[in-house]
């Protein structure tokens, strides 16, 4: 089992930031990724929807004999990983937004968050706002049109700009110093994001601490790839092949986009 591959989903294009840190601290493992767009944004589905989808991608990454499942999309982890967690046995990882770091680092005492309805209306994230955000104002903003917008591959564009002043201005007039993203796509806009808070406001992103707890896992379960070769890599999605291709040039050139249909 050591030599298969750990399988990663989103509900598109957002898991690569996932990818690409699971890829930079465990360069010989195999990695399959699948970008279920079809479905896209899964923050404006029913809990009971994102569960069906969950459950979808995962029997398709155990199929192609995926060993460890990294749950890529804010939204599906919040509301599926324990269900995942009780249907199928092999290991979990799931991402969460970064309140913690947030709420300890923060000198202002208020941080802000972006991120999707869904994840935002989820029991997880409000028992770890209770745990570790005591005394600390959590700001809350539904990133609402963002996902479309960069699955559509409209991140550089004037309804981006837009819509991201209009979530974040209210954010900096009540002194925000740490901002959580929320959602695995949202690491793509940081360069547009950086333009509208300046240096003073720090941006958290859990991608490299999934990462770390990706290769953790895979050591406590024996399924570290000892192999010295760098590892293969698969991306498949069921809509925009081309879109998907596009952020894969963005790495490296030879990455290629399988298109599927489910």
């Amino acid at each position: 089992m050591n030599k298969n591959p750990i399988g990663v989903f989103d509900s598109g294009v957002g898991g690569l930031t996932i990818f690409r840190e699971i890829q930079e601290i465990l360069p010989n493992e195999h990695i399959i990724y699948l970008a279920d767009s079809k479905n896209a944004p899964y923050g404006e589905k029913t809990k009971e929807e994102i569960i069906a989808y969950s459950f979808k991608n995962t029997d398709f990454l155990i199929e192609k004999g995926c060993k460890l499942i990294v749950v890529a999309c804010n939204t599906a982890s919040t509301n599926a990983v324990k269900e995942l967690r009780d249907k199928y046995k092999l290991p979990f990882i799931r991402v969460q937004p970064a309140i913690k770091p947030a709420a300890l680092n923060s000198k202002t005492k208020t941080v802000g968050i972006l991120a999707t309805e869904g994840t935002l209306k989820s029991d997880l994230l409000f028992e770890t706002s209770q745990k570790f955000a005591q005394g600390v104002k959590v700001i809350k903003q539904v990133g609402e049109g963002l996902v479309s917008l960069i699955e559509s591959g409209k991140i550089n564009s004037p309804e981006m700009e837009s819509l991201l002043k209009k979530y974040l201005d209210p954010m900096l007039k009540k002194k925000i110093d740490h901002l959580v993203l929320g959602c695995t796509h949202y690491p793509l806009l940081i360069p547009q994001l950086v333009k509208i808070i300046g240096d003073k406001v720090s941006i958290i992103d859990t991608g490299e601490a999934i990462a770390r707890q990706t290769k953790n896992i895979l050591g406590i379960e024996n399924l570290l790839n000892t192999s010295k070769k760098t590892g293969r890599y698969n991306f498949y999605t069921n809509k925009d092949q081309q879109l998907l291709q596009d952020f894969l040039n963005l790495y490296d050139q030879n990455y290629i986009a399988e298109k599927l249909d489910f």
